[in-house]
């Protein structure tokens, strides 16, 4: 049996144990949960920047004609900057406020990791690795792609099948790498890859003769051909080894701006769907003419993206800046670009394509 004495005493010691413990423990708690406001910002912290700063920064590639390229006057064009540009009016209501950083394949994700860029709007594809491993969101998909083979003409090649003994020209740190690679791993052919930092090494790699070929996005490897000296020399295989889905990717921590990206470009896939162009407008409010469902499209959606922090005006500002879906193809892209290209799967649900926006609203 203990004395009272000392039982008294060491239950005093207990409560001050205990009291100690309590204060330590909040302490703690208010330590870990200041990191933790320091380390990963409120959901909203994003959109909040954004609207701050008064700026849309956007990560696009280092130049590939019809995606993200400048011009010798400075100024950015192509389908990525065109979706940079319809994001900064949804979000500021100007797409005049927007910032382009060239990032590289291997440098993009960190980059975007740091907060050097709000969004990568570049021609990057969507992996469940990249979701996982690199921390990123992809709100949806902005161009369906597929990988491709870049070649002299005079080759007389007609399918990646016949490059045995080749040597490839390739962007390291790319999906293009490692789908190489297994392609020719697969079909039992013996070929070199050599691997670029970037796509002007690899161009310059390609047209001196080094590599016999060039892989990568068959979009990338078309405005690539653009660049070449005799672009008359050299063509694009029709066959692709892979699926190639490319689109804007955020943090994975910014769900709120993920919602916004993911919506916004809904909204230039669901205009085309409406025949909702941007000549429609950019009309003064008493000349326009819209469709019941057209002016329901404008109207409801733009309540709804009160909930995301977005002015009610935004689906309006998106389409005013930079047109629909199929305006912003064909203007960067497709029949009224150099490139030439065929909408192909970028072309809507309805005509035989696979781009399809959710209801809205």
């Amino acid at each position: 049996m203990i004395p009272l004495k000392h039982a008294q005493s060491r239950a005093h010691s207990h409560r001050r144990i205990w009291r100690l413990c309590s204060r330590l423990h909040g302490v703690a708690l208010l330590v870990a949960a200041c990191g933790l406001l320091g380390a990963a910002p409120s959901e909203a912290a994003m959109l909040d920047d954004v609207k701050k700063r008064g700026v849309l920064t956007c990560g696009v590639s280092e130049g590939v004609p019809g995606f993200s390229s400048q011009g010798t006057d400075g100024a950015w064009s192509g389908l990525d900057v065109d979706f940079c540009r319809a994001l900064a009016a949804a979000v500021l209501g100007d797409p005049s406020k927007t910032k382009f950083v060239p990032t590289g394949a291997e440098d993009r994700f960190k980059q975007l990791a740091s907060g050097s860029v709000d969004i990568l709007t570049r021609n990057t594809s969507w992996t469940f690795q990249r979701e996982i491993e690199q921390g990123v969101i992809f709100p949806g998909v902005l161009f369906f792609d597929g990988q491709g083979f870049m070649v002299p003409r005079e080759l007389g090649l007609t399918s990646p099948s016949q490059l045995s003994g080749a040597k490839i020209c390739v962007l390291s740190g790319t999906t293009s790498d490692g789908n190489a690679s297994a392609y020719f791993a697969q079909a039992g052919l013996e070929v070199e890859i050599l691997r670029f930092p970037n796509r002007k090494a690899a161009i310059e790699a390609y047209e001196s003769g080094m590599c016999d070929a060039r892989t990568g996005d068959r979009s990338a490897l078309f405005a690539e051909v653009m660049l070449l000296a005799d672009p008359a020399r050299h063509m694009v295989l029709s066959d692709t080894i892979s699926k190639e889905p490319l689109g804007p990717a955020v943090r994975s921590a910014d769900r709120q701006f993920a919602d916004i990206v993911r919506w916004v470009l809904f909204a230039l896939i669901g205009a085309e769907d409406l025949d909702l162009t941007q000549a429609m407008l950019q009309k003064s409010d008493d000349t326009r003419t819209l469709a019941p469902d057209q002016s329901r499209f404008i109207e409801e959606s733009g309540k709804l993206g009160a909930k995301l922090g977005l002015p009610a005006t935004w689906v309006e500002n998106v389409i005013q800046a930079s047109g629909n879906y199929g305006e912003v193809f064909d203007r960067n892209l497709g029949k009224t670009s150099p490139l030439g290209m065929a909408r192909g799967a970028n072309a809507l649900w309805s005509d035989g394509g696979l781009m399809y926006a959710p209801p809205m609203p």
